[in-house]
C-alpha cells in the first residue's frame, strides 16, 4: 500500500468553512445541551452499564478509553456532579495521565439496546475520598481512586449513528473468530506470537484466568 497523502486543496481549515458545508442546526439540537444532569439525563446515566471516556494529555494527544459495570456504577453525587471507578486495567494510566495534565473529558454513556447515547462534557480530577470509594464496592474490592467529572454541558445524542452501525441487530454481528485473538494479536504487534497452537492456546487460556481473577 503507498503512502497516504491528503489534498490540501481541500483541506477544511476554518469553522466558517465547515458550516459552510452543512444546513444550520436544528433549533432543537441547539437548545438541548443542558448546564448540568436532568431527570432524564440522570435515568440514562443510571441505566448505562457502559461509556467512553476521552481526554487529551498536555502534548495535545487524544485518548479514549471503554468503562464498564453493572448499571449505576456510575455514581451521580448532584446535578453537577459524576464519579467514575477506576477498575484494575493494564496500568497504563492513559486517560488518568491526561487528566492530572488536562482535566477537559467528553463522555459517552451506551445503554444496551437503546440507539440513543448520552453525551456529557464536563472537567475532572481525580480523588480518592473513602466516602466515595466505599460505595464503588464490588466482590469486596473496593477502587483505588475515583474520577470525579464536573459537568458543563450534557446532551441525549439521537439514534443515526447506532441505527446506519445496525449495533444491536443480530443479523449484523460478527463472529470473534474470523480474527485473532487479543493475544495472539498483541504479540504478533509486539514481541511475536508462538506458532505452536497449543502453546498459544495456553497464553489465551492464561488470559481468560486473568479476566476472572482481575475484574475487580
Amino acid at each position: 500500500m503507498s503512502a497516504f497523502t491528503p489534498n490540501p486543496d481541500f483541506a477544511v481549515a476554518s469553522e466558517a468553512a465547515l458550516r459552510g458545508l452543512f444546513q444550520p442546526v436544528h433549533e432543537l439540537a441547539g437548545l438541548k445541551s443542558l448546564p448540568a444532569l436532568d431527570k432524564h439525563a440522570s435515568d440514562f446515566i443510571a441505566r448505562a452499564p457502559f461509556l467512553v471516556l476521552g481526554t487529551e494529555g498536555a502534548d495535545g494527544r487524544a485518548d479514549v478509553s471503554p468503562r464498564g459495570d453493572p448499571p449505576g456504577f456510575v455514581k451521580i453525587l448532584d446535578p453537577n456532579w459524576l464519579a467514575i471507578p477506576d477498575r484494575p486495567g493494564n496500568n497504563r494510566l492513559d486517560s488518568l495521565a491526561n487528566i492530572v495534565v488536562n482535566p477537559g473529558v467528553g463522555l459517552l454513556f451506551i445503554i444496551p439496546g437503546f440507539d440513543e447515547t448520552m453525551r456529557v462534557n464536563g472537567r475532572a480530577e481525580l480523588n480518592t475520598d473513602p466516602a466515595i470509594l466505599g460505595t464503588m464496592t464490588v466482590n469486596d474490592r473496593t477502587p483505588k481512586l475515583a474520577i470525579l467529572v464536573r459537568v458543563d454541558e450534557v446532551f441525549i445524542h439521537c439514534a443515526k449513528a447506532f441505527r446506519r452501525a445496525q449495533l444491536w441487530n443480530p443479523d449484523s454481528f460478527q463472529d470473534r473468530r474470523t480474527m485473532p485473538t487479543l493475544s495472539k494479536i498483541i504479540l504478533d504487534q509486539t514481541k511475536g506470537a508462538p506458532t505452536d497452537p497449543d502453546e498459544m492456546k495456553r497464553i489465551d487460556d492464561d488470559l481468560e484466568q486473568s479476566y476472572r481473577r482481575s475484574m475487580y
